[in-house]
């Protein structure tokens, strides 16, 4: 029995909740690693005592969101056909968009690369610098633009093997990568005196070494390895990776574009607000990847059991994550909600910051529970190739809804409006999701119960 047969009898014969649990310890273990080390520049640049520099960390979060959701994009769009492909045992054509979404992923990070280098300023203060912010914000980002393609490529690649059921090989490139960051942050800023060009030198060499090491993971075992000859840069490729990928764009295309909003409502209220905001955003980015890390264990059993035609399979694997979710993220939001000026304090220990990202954690944990439904269901909707629902899903949160919730709210309320806008918006989205996600679910059921009787 060669390898890939072995792999396709374990991921639609073996216990669902035991296979999801499994797969879902080195992704949850890849995100959590991620959303340190993407805190960790704010950690550490909030050392400098400066509001200005934490802000400028906070403004050029949305330029990271910009080529992580490149990375997604190609990533999840390459890496759902490669699971169906899997699953249905078509291994040409999965080898053929390994490689086609990785050119795909690397060339348009290059071009994000070289319009960012070439319009610097201007795309510092459309992100949402103020003056005192702009010279920092010019030199974080400036620097992190050259590592634009492989920052981009390193999470197709990650997301390609994941959807493949080898996150454990994934996590090997993303861990090593964000523990060299966070060895290199304090060295670079303080030791070497770089300040906030330190922090972005640190995240562009470690992700420059987690490249490399997802390069090699890919060759490895049962994996389909990069054979750039291989690569069909066709819109008929584009548009297959579109369907499984828009969702991923979509929800970080429009989160960057949720950010720029953020960072422009804040300002008028100074640079703690813009600071206070860019510490909540990372200390519940850090939350949220364990659930969203548990629910990418179980896409590849998704993808799996759906080309297999065993839906029953797949309706199983939802519901348990849908009930793991909700236990974890109400743990998170209890003690997020008890110990907010602490977690606010960790990244910037300054009154201002900290009064306001108290009220802004607080009001976040209070909606925070219902992601239980939304992430389940979106990675569902996105794996199955679902992509008007899962695309609807995934822009409704940040971007739908945030963005007029933002513009609606900051005037009324003031910097209220600010802190109040995520929860309002998840509220709404979940109202939405249930409808949505309960359809899809009706249909499967209806596609399982006439395979069973055929």
């Amino acid at each position: 029995m060669d390898k890939q047969t072995a792999k396709h009898i374990r991921m639609t014969q073996e216990p669902v909740g035991k296979l999801i649990s499994r797969l879902a310890v080195p992704c949850i273990i890849s995100m959590m690693i991620t959303a340190i080390y993407n805190t960790a520049d704010t950690f550490f640049v909030g050392q400098l005592n400066s509001n200005s520099a934490t802000g400028a960390v906070g403004v050029a979060f949305s330029l990271m969101s910009i080529i992580q959701a490149t990375g997604f994009f190609y990533g999840h769009g390459s890496g759902n056909f490669i699971s169906r492909a899997l699953g249905s045992q078509h291994y040409e054509g999965a080898s053929e968009m390994a490689a086609t979404g990785f050119c795909f992923s690397f060339l348009t990070g290059t071009l994000i690369a070289a319009l960012g280098l070439l319009f610097l300023e201007p795309l510092a203060l459309l992100l949402g610098s103020t003056e005192t912010i702009l010279p920092y914000a010019k030199s974080y980002v400036g620097i992190i633009l050259i590592g634009a393609p492989w920052m981009a490529s390193s999470l197709t690649l990650n997301n390609q093997l994941r959807l493949q059921g080898s996150a454990i090989y994934g996590m090997v490139g993303i861990t090593t990568g964000g523990i060299l960051n966070m060895i290199l942050d304090p060295i670079l800023i303080f030791g070497f005196e770089l300040g906030v060009a330190g922090a972005a030198l640190a995240t562009i060499i470690s992700q420059f070494i987690s490249f490399c090491i997802l390069l090699v993971m890919c060759s490895r075992g049962s994996n389909l390895a990069i054979h750039l000859k291989r690569a069909r840069l066709t819109p008929t490729n584009f548009r297959e990776i579109s369907r499984g990928g828009l969702p991923s764009l979509g929800r970080n295309g429009l989160g960057a574009i949720a950010s720029i909003v953020l960072n422009q409502c804040a300002g008028p209220f100074g640079d703690a607000a813009i600071a206070a905001m860019s510490v909540v955003n990372r200390a519940m980015l850090t939350a949220t990847s364990a659930v969203t890390g548990f629910g990418q264990g179980f896409q590849p059993v998704c993808g799996f059991n759906y080309g297999a035609k065993l839906y029953h399979r797949v309706m199983e694997g939802f519901w348990f994550c849908v009930k793991v979710a909700a236990t974890v993220l109400t743990a998170f939001s209890v003690l997020g909600f008890l110990f907010a000026p602490q977690v606010v304090a960790v990244f910037r220990n300054d009154p201002e910051v900290i009064k306001i990202g108290t009220l802004a954690l607080r009001l976040r944990c209070i909606t925070f529970p219902l992601m239980c439904w939304y992430i389940p269901s979106s990675m569902m909707l996105q794996t199955i190739g679902r992509t008007v629902p899962a695309t609807f899903l995934a822009v409704s949160r940040q971007g739908i809804f945030l963005i007029p919730a933002l513009l609606i709210l900051t005037p009324l309320l003031d910097l209220l409006g600010v802190q109040a806008a995520q929860p309002a918006a998840d509220i709404v989205t979940f109202l939405c999701a249930v409808p949505v996600t309960v359809k899809v679910l009706w249909e499967m059921k209806a596609m399982s119960q006439a395979t069973s009787s055929t």
